[in-house]
């Protein structure tokens, strides 16, 4: 928990440029919110730095918390579930 408090957005955002991420975002969602199953037409690459989220790909959920990275890849289906806190957290798109 301690390294997810040092880790800042400039660093994310430099290193995943470098990666070949062609954007790089915070997202902040709400509390409690459902998005339907959806699809993306990039890569995206995140880590939660506040909150939870569940996150459904595949047929398998995944519970995320402050610390915890996850991918989703291009056009794969899948749904978030935020938590009570709402969430937040950086994403690198390719």
């Amino acid at each position: 928990m301690d390294q997810i408090r040092q880790l800042r957005f400039e660093d994310f955002r430099d290193e995943k440029l470098e990666q070949g991420y062609q954007e790089v975002l915070e997202r902040s969602w709400g509390p409690n919110i459902e998005n339907e199953m959806h699809h993306h037409e990039f890569t995206a690459d995140g880590i939660v730095i506040q909150g939870e989220f569940w996150l459904t790909t595949q047929g398998k959920t995944q519970h995320l918390q402050s610390g915890d990275s996850f991918q989703v890849p291009a056009f794969a289906k899948h749904k978030e579930k935020y938590g009570v806190e709402g969430c937040v957290f950086w994403v690198a798109r390719v």
